[in-house]
């Protein structure tokens, strides 16, 4: 439970973030024609169906259809238990006849938050200067979208805005190109969103969809650390996905990667993997994941040639059977990696369904070697929905990982005419969620990891059906990159990954020309609700001696940064010269942990610790389960502050209970 409740001053803000009132007055707004419709006016005959979800989630419906046959369906949501509003809406042409052009489509309007500043990001942008957030007042117009057709590289969907008595978070949910307008107006804001390309008739029968947005507001009270964590809490309870039920716990993620000396897993075989599992089972370094990537299907050793998802042949003669059931008697789940939008030009897909595919071509008429799977094309979809749950079923896979690692919205653009702006990529992704939500409902258990590229594709529709083990595709062993990066993923997307690996120079700690083997640093370093274990599985035992007493470790704190509240206590300037330092703090079990990190050119050696959360009157009992000291330290003194020496390139973490 966190240390911060929702309160009745909460809960009353909520008439500023968009509450339904009446079908006219919902926050959708779109041009059809010439014509500007606001909400649903009386000629769509509204209709109004409100139910309880459950307990703590109200729901309403709100539809209406006009003479034309053009027919809007508004989903409200309003969270009980937390001070949280949500809509999404869908336009759908019931008639015989195209609709006029539309245009504008956008959920959204006026939110109040006195003397507004703009908290945003830039997601994922496949570079070092990725996960950095910038402020600005809200004393003129911002618009914000993507570099892509994926919802976080360039932009992120995840805002908050501090005002003079509250605080609003804003998340977009919609997993291609969305576009975001703040706007200054008496009291507050005007906040909208919608796709950013969208100038489009819809034929008889299609349906047009809005990003999904979802607003929190709460007093400002304990800023920052109440807003990170009021959001937290309801992301972990409403937002995560469950495993069998019941919350996500840490998971080690293992594998046996470049086997044979191959790239990525086209050297991988049954009885490599088989391998390599059953000894880090027998040497005491037990996985919860089994990590099979990119290069398990036919390919030639270049595991971008997708577009067949079989089994190699050669290399997996039973299929993959014979791993997820080795996994399966073990105890541990199998990750199987797909990248189906994919199609490289001769692979199977484009032989034998050409007319599945969009093509981009340079002026000549040449297309580029990636073909885009068309999710809009039903019959494209349901093969894909069919293929990918068979080999699910068969080869025992529980996590289902999907990659994206270009940019289609070159592919769309040159794909549509001048009245059908915008279509195409809407289709697509209400096919891609379709096909996830379709896996799940076929094979109950079954978990989805989200990437693209790294984390270029991890907007709040996406999470709301999937974890994102690999939020990046930078950085891996570079730590104050990560540092950087985990203080972003900790505030607004709370379950993710990082690999335990070093980057940097033995003889200076430079990141030039780097890289040693995994060492207590590097777990300290990768301390996230779920890590990759690097270590090999052929390694000495003095390495497996050190995995042997640090995953405990890593566990320990994961379960707690699961539980308990976040405070960070450094800035995150991807500077090797910085310390880093964190608290977690779980108060229905009295439990926590401060984490202090010496990066590998921090010239000082002391670090004052001042924890964020302090409980008043108790007594801390703090472990250092590396060591085994013990220091007992009252709420007093660690108001004070105690000092801690650091070797370079190590870190402390302090276990404590209160």
């Amino acid at each position: 439970m966190s240390n911060y409740r929702i309160t009745k001053a909460d809960m009353a803000l909520l008439d500023r973030i968009l509450p339904f009132t009446t079908p006219a007055a919902i926050p959708l707004h779109f041009r059809l024609g010439d014509r500007m419709i606001c909400g649903i006016p009386e000629e769509f005959s509204p209709t109004v169906a409100t139910r309880l979800l459950n307990t703590n989630v109200k729901q309403c419906i709100i539809e209406g259809e006009n003479a034309d046959g053009l027919h809007i369906r508004v989903e409200y949501l309003e969270y009980r238990d937390f001070p949280v509003t949500e809509w999404v809406a869908w336009l759908s042409n019931r008639g015989q006849f195209d609709t006029p052009v539309l245009s504008e489509v956008q959920i959204g309007g006026a939110l109040g938050c006195p003397s507004p500043v703009l908290e945003h990001g830039n997601g994922d942008t496949c570079g070092e200067d990725g996960y950095h957030f910038t402020t600005e007042s809200v004393d003129h117009s911002i618009y914000k979208t993507p570099f892509s057709g994926t919802s976080c590289q360039g932009a992120f969907p995840y805002m908050t805005l501090h005002g003079a008595d509250c605080e609003i978070r804003a998340a977009i949910g919609w997993p291609t190109k969305w576009a975001a307008r703040i706007d200054p107006t008496e009291g507050g804001v005007v906040f909208t969103c919608g796709q950013d390309r969208c100038h489009t008739v819809l034929h008889s029968g299609e349906t047009y969809r809005t990003p999904r947005l979802n607003l929190m507001i709460y007093t400002s009270a304990d800023a920052p650390w109440r807003g990170i964590n009021l959001w937290r809490s309801w992301y972990f309870k409403h937002i995560l996905p469950r495993e069998n039920g019941q919350p996500v716990p840490p998971k080690l993620c293992m594998h046996h990667f470049m086997a044979e000396d191959k790239p990525e897993f086209t050297g991988a075989s049954e009885s490599n993997q088989i391998e390599a599992l059953e000894e880090y089972v027998r040497r005491g370094v037990k996985p919860d994941i089994w990590w099979v990537d990119a290069g398990w299907y036919p390919c030639n050793y270049d595991w971008t040639r997708t577009g067949l998802w079989t089994p190699d042949p050669t290399r997996f003669p039973n299929g993959l059977t014979p791993i997820g059931k080795a996994c399966e008697e073990h105890d541990v789940q199998l990750l199987l990696w797909f990248e189906p939008e994919r199609v490289r030009d001769g692979e199977w897909l484009e032989r034998e369904h050409a007319d599945w595919l969009l093509y981009h071509r340079d002026a000549d008429g040449n297309p580029d070697g990636d073909r885009l799977l068309n999710l809009a094309n039903l019959e494209a979809l349901h093969w894909l929905i069919e293929h990918v749950d068979a080999l699910i079923k068969e080869s025992h896979v529980h996590l289902y990982r999907q990659d994206f690692n270009f940019d289609p919205a070159p592919i769309w653009a040159q794909n549509e005419a001048p009245d059908r702006i915008g279509i195409l990529e809407n289709a697509h992704a209400q096919g891609y969620l379709a096909y996830w939500d379709a896996l799940v409902l076929r094979n109950p258990g079954l978990w989805i990891d989200s990437c693209a590229s790294g984390g270029r594709r991890n907007d709040l529709e996406t999470m709301r059906r999937a974890v994102t083990l690999h939020y990046t595709d930078v950085g891996y062993g570079k730590h104050p990159i990560k540092q950087k990066q985990h203080r972003e993923m900790f505030e607004w997307i709370p379950y993710f990954r990082a690999h335990n690996m070093n980057w940097d120079n033995a003889a200076d700690g430079s990141y030039v020309g780097g890289g040693r083997p995994t060492d207590k640093y590097a777990y300290h370093c990768a301390l996230t609700p779920a890590m990759t274990e690097m270590l090999h599985y052929k390694e000495t035992e003095t390495m497996y001696e050190q995995a042997r007493q640090m995953v405990p470790i890593w566990r320990a704190a994961a379960e707690l940064e699961l539980t308990g509240d976040y405070f960070p206590m450094t800035e995150c300037r991807c500077d090797p010269k910085d310390f880093y330092a964190m608290q977690f703090d779980e108060p229905t079990t009295r439990r926590g942990f401060v984490q202090v990190i010496r990066n590998t050119q921090t010239p000082e050696d002391t670090f004052l610790v001042k924890l964020p959360c302090i409980h008043q009157g108790a007594t801390y009992t703090m472990v250092d389960r590396e060591t085994g000291n013990t220091r007992i330290l009252t709420a007093d003194q660690l108001r004070a502050g105690f000092t801690v020496t650091l070797p370079i390139r190590t870190g402390l973490i302090l276990f404590y209970e209160y």
